[in-house]
C-alpha cells in the first residue's frame, strides 16, 4: 500500500507540473491569438513528439520530456533594415553570423505572403508585453491559488495554548541529536512536578494572559529558574499551577535554530490545523519571493555543493536546489507517509505552489531565453522609440533580438548542465523528508 501511495504521488506532482506547464504556454498562446500573431505551435515538453493535431494553423501536442513547454509565436526575430521579411541576405561571416541567419530563415519559412500583419516583431509594444507575460503571471497567479487552497481551505498546523506532551525528565537539547531517554539521575521537569496534565490550556502566566503559544514561550524563557503562578483551564474549570522553572539548554524560538540558555517547564504545544486568511496566503508568497530571489543569487555556489554531494565528496545540503526528479521523490514520500490525508493533501499542493512562484520568477530573469529576456529587450525597444520621437529622430526600428542567439545559446546550455547535475544528485544522493 505505501509503495503504491508513493507512485500515486510521483502520478499527481507529475501531471500538477504538466499543468503548470501548459498553462503557462497558454499564457502566451491565448493573447497571441487574440492580438492576431501567427501561432504554429503549441507544445508541452521537449524531445520526441508522443502526439499531435493540427488545428487550423497551430500545432498542438506533448513532447517525451515533460520538462517545459513552448509556443512558437511567428516573428519573434525581425528582418534587418532594409530587408523584408523572408529576404534574408547570406552573410556567413562567421559562426555565430552563420546561426542568426540560419535562425532568420528558419523564423519566415512559413511566411506567407498575407502574414506580414501578423508577425510578433509588428505588434504594438504593449501587445508583446501581454503575450510575454501572461506565462509568468499565470505561473504566479496559479501559485497563489494553490497556496489559497492549503492555507486558506485546508488550514495550517498551528501551534495552540493547549498542552499536548508533558516531559517526564529536564534534558538539555544538543544539535543534531535526538532527545534521550531520560535516566534515574535525571531532575524532573517542573511540570511534571507541578501536575500539569495533557489537555490543559494556559489562560495566563504570572497573571500576563497567554492568548497564543509565542505568548506561553516568552513568559517561561523570561521566568529563568524563579517560581510561577500559572492558570489553565482544565475539562471546563481554571486550575492554579505553582511550578518553579529552571533554566535549560533549549533553541531560540526565532526560528534561528540556534542554542541558547532560558527558563524552561517541560511541556509541548498541541497543534490544531487552523485556517488563515488571504493575506496569510499574500505574505507567504512574499516571503516565497525573497527566499527564491535569495536563493537564485547563490545558484551557483548551491549547484557546486550539489555537483560535490553527486560525487560523494560531501553530504547533500537538505535546503539545497531540486531538479523535477527530485521534488518527486518528495512528493512520493508526502503521499506515503503515515499521516492524516489532509496534512499529505496539503504538503502536495504546497509544493505545487512553490514550484510555480519559482518558474513565475525564474522565467522573470531578463536574459533570453526566459520570459524577462523578450520583455526587457520589448522595454528597451519602446524607450529607445519615445526617446527618437521626443527628440524628432528617425525611428530607430526593432531591437534585433537575432543578434541575442549568441545569449540565447549560452545560457539554454547553462539551464542543460545545471538540470543534469540536480537530476544526477536527485537520483545518488537525493534530498528525503526522513
Amino acid at each position: 500500500m505505501t509503495a503504491l501511495l508513493y507512485v500515486l504521488g510521483v502520478l499527481l506532482f507529475v501531471v500538477g507540473v504538466a499543468l503548470s506547464v501548459g498553462l503557462h504556454e497558454l499564457g502566451h498562446l491565448i493573447p497571441g491569438k487574440l492580438f492576431d500573431v501567427k501561432v504554429t505551435q503549441y507544445f508541452i515538453g521537449f524531445g520526441r513528439t508522443l502526439w499531435s493535431r493540427q488545428r487550423g494553423e497551430t500545432e498542438y501536442g506533448v513532447k517525451a520530456i515533460p520538462l517545459g513547454g513552448y509556443v512558437k509565436l511567428v516573428g519573434m526575430m525581425p528582418p534587418r533594415p532594409g530587408e523584408q521579411p523572408g529576404q534574408v541576405r547570406d552573410t556567413k561571416t562567421g559562426m555565430f553570423a552563420q546561426l542568426v541567419d540560419d535562425a532568420r530563415s528558419a523564423e519566415y519559412e512559413h511566411v506567407g505572403p498575407d502574414d506580414h500583419g501578423r508577425l510578433f516583431y509588428n505588434k504594438h509594444w504593449a501587445k508583446r508585453v501581454v503575450i510575454m507575460a501572461s506565462g509568468v503571471t499565470i505561473n504566479l497567479v496559479l501559485a497563489f491559488v494553490l497556496f489559497a487552497i492549503a492555507f486558506s481551505g485546508i488550514g495550517v498546523q498551528t501551534e495552540t495554548t493547549t498542552v499536548g506532551l508533558v516531559a517526564d525528565c529536564v534534558v538539555p537539547v544538543r544539535v543534531g541529536a535526538a532527545p534521550r531517554a531520560c535516566t534515574a539521575q535525571d531532575t524532573p521537569t517542573p511540570a511534571k512536578q507541578a501536575g500539569f496534565r495533557v489537555g490543559d490550556r494556559f489562560v495566563s502566566f504570572n497573571g500576563h494572559a497567554t492568548t497564543d503559544w509565542a505568548a506561553v514561550q516568552r513568559e517561561i524563557r523570561a521566568n529563568g529558574s524563579k517560581p510561577a503562578t500559572v492558570v489553565v483551564e482544565r475539562q471546563g474549570r481554571q486550575v492554579t499551577l505553582h511550578p518553579r522553572t529552571v533554566v535549560n539548554t533549549v533553541q531560540a524560538i526565532d526560528g534561528s535554530g540556534r542554542l541558547t540558555k532560558a527558563g524552561f517547564l517541560g511541556v509541548t504545544a498541541a497543534t490544531a490545523r487552523e485556517r488563515q486568511g488571504l493575506g496569510f496566503v499574500a505574505s507567504t508568497m512574499v516571503t516565497g519571493t525573497k527566499d527564491t530571489l535569495v536563493t537564485l543569487g547563490h545558484l551557483p555556489n548551491k549547484v557546486f555543493h550539489v555537483a560535490r554531494a553527486a560525487l560523494g565528496l560531501e553530504k547533500r545540503d537538505p535546503n539545497s536546489p531540486m531538479s523535477v526528479v527530485g521534488a518527486g521523490r518528495i512528493a512520493g514520500e508526502v503521499a506515503s507517509q503515515p499521516t492524516p490525508v489532509l496534512d499529505r493533501l496539503f504538503q502536495l499542493l504546497s509544493l505545487l505552489a512553490a514550484l510555480n512562484l519559482f518558474l513565475g520568477l525564474i522565467n522573470l530573469v531578463p536574459l533570453p531565453p526566459f520570459d524577462g529576456g523578450g520583455i526587457a529587450t520589448t522595454l528597451f525597444e519602446a524607450a529607445r522609440r519615445g526617446v527618437a520621437r521626443l527628440l524628432r529622430r528617425p525611428d530607430p526600428g526593432a531591437v534585433d533580438v537575432a543578434k541575442l542567439l549568441p545569449v540565447t545559446y549560452v545560457m539554454a546550455a547553462v539551464i542543460l548542465v545545471v538540470s543534469l547535475v540536480l537530476i544526477l544528485a536527485d537520483i545518488v544522493a537525493p534530498v528525503s523528508l526522513s
